[in-house]
């Protein structure tokens, strides 16, 4: 059977199988086929599908040796052509068949918190959550769609961004609302759970009782973690708030929501656009919202460097934030694509916070994807890469092994 048939036999329950995770963005689409057995998971392949519905798509692969085995230009005007280009891709490598694919969903909504196998059941309520994350969830549910339309009847899995999240005390997830809007699901979430998750993974038995994940990339957020559990996150209902980032605003005082429909007439169509698409290190900058782009401008550009120290600054009070929410941290974690590369800004983040014990921490250990050399007795750096993909690999197995298909 080829990649793409879409008809592999049922395999028994801890068996080994073989994921394809896809990773929905507004107009991108990541993925990596997995094999995968209880803990273990092992790379097969990974690439992204940039651009869908552009007409400057890119498409790029490594194998499992982080080789390059393509990387060309694609105009991909859907999910579906995205889709249906890594299948071949799939085919030429010679790759194993899918057993199931897992998807990334960013927000569940109220009914659904933790991962599960979608049916027809949980794809309605995943339609009716897509409200709650806008920006997000129209790419993830035509993925789930059109992965349905190629592959057939192969097992499909939801593994939420919120999950990670769900079991955060009342403290934190309870906004200042009148309690009847929280019984219909308004409250904190939180978000780029699957990213914690990862890290919680990776440090296995070197989990400190205490640490913050700083995950800073477009989207960022700021999670502490108690035991390997979420107790408090930046972000809120949806994915728009907390920190500042590359094009949403984060927090704001919602008067200015309010200020903005009495007297500029803004309806939410009008909103929705202004703080999720023009806000963040874009509008602060006026130049873009890729950090390695306003670095470079920064030279030159008063707004430029505005934007990078707005950025690190917001970064900073809500790692502080969560100090308190924890009463002390052992460990903070940068991860995502500014986390990972950006020396700079974890430098600046840092330097910040000193009387935490972390700046010199940092100096001691600044490598990407390394550990902080040394210690220090109140909190220690480390930079780990965020691996949501595979997370998304290890639920689909996880859900499988106990829900043969």
């Amino acid at each position: 059977m080829d990649a793409v048939s879409g008809h592999t036999p049922a395999k028994q329950a801890g068996q080994a199988l073989h994921v394809l995770a896809l990773n929905s963005g507004s107009s991108s689409l990541k993925f990596g086929l997995y094999r995968v057995q209880e803990h273990a998971v092992t790379a097969l392949i990974s690439g992204t599908a940039e651009q869908i519905g552009g007409q400057h798509g890119k498409f790029s692969a490594t194998d499992a040796r982080g080789k390059a085995i393509v990387s060309e230009s694609a105009a991909f005007a859907s999910q579906l052509e995205a889709i249906a280009r890594i299948a071949v891709l799939m085919n030429d490598s010679g790759l194993p068949a899918s057993d199931a694919i897992g998807h990334r969903i960013v927000h569940g909504g109220p009914a659904l918190r933790q991962h599960c196998i979608i049916d027809e059941t949980s794809l309605r309520q995943l339609e009716t959550a897509a409200a709650f994350a806008p920006l997000h969830a129209p790419a993830a549910l035509s993925a789930v769609r059109h992965a349905k339309d190629y592959f057939g009847d192969l097992p499909q899995i939801a593994c939420f961004d919120t999950a990670f999240h769900a079991d955060m005390p009342e403290l934190a997830k309870t906004l200042p609302l009148p309690a009847e809007l929280g019984k219909e699901g308004i409250q904190r979430y939180g978000f780029h759970g699957l990213s914690c998750e990862s890290i919680v993974r990776q440090l296995g038995e070197a989990l400190p009782q205490r640490m913050i994940i700083a995950h800073l990339g477009n989207g960022a957020s700021i999670t502490a973690v108690r035991d390997g559990k979420s107790v408090d996150t930046s972000m809120g209902l949806t994915p728009t708030g907390g920190i500042i980032m590359g094009t949403r605003s984060g927090d704001l005082d919602p008067g200015i929501l309010v200020y903005l429909m009495r007297e500029k007439k803004f309806d939410a169509e009008k909103l929705e656009d202004l703080l999720d698409h023009k806000s963040g290190l874009l509008g602060i900058s006026g130049i873009g919202s890729d950090m390695r782009k306003l670095h470079l401008a920064a030279t030159s550009s008063v707004d430029a460097q505005l934007a990078i120290q707005m950025f690190c600054y917001s970064v900073q009070k809500q790692i502080a934030a969560m100090m308190a929410a924890l009463g002390g941290v052992e460990l903070l974690v940068f991860t995502g694509g500014i986390g990972e590369h950006d020396a700079a800004v974890r430098k600046t983040v840092c330097a910040a916070l000193a009387w935490a014990g972390v700046e010199k921490a940092e100096a001691r250990g600044g490598a990407e994807n390394s550990p902080a050399n040394g210690s220090l007795p109140r909190c220690t750096v480390q930079v780990i890469p965020s691996q949501e993909d595979e997370q998304i690999a290890l639920h689909t197995w996880s859900l499988l092994a106990k829900n043969p298909v």
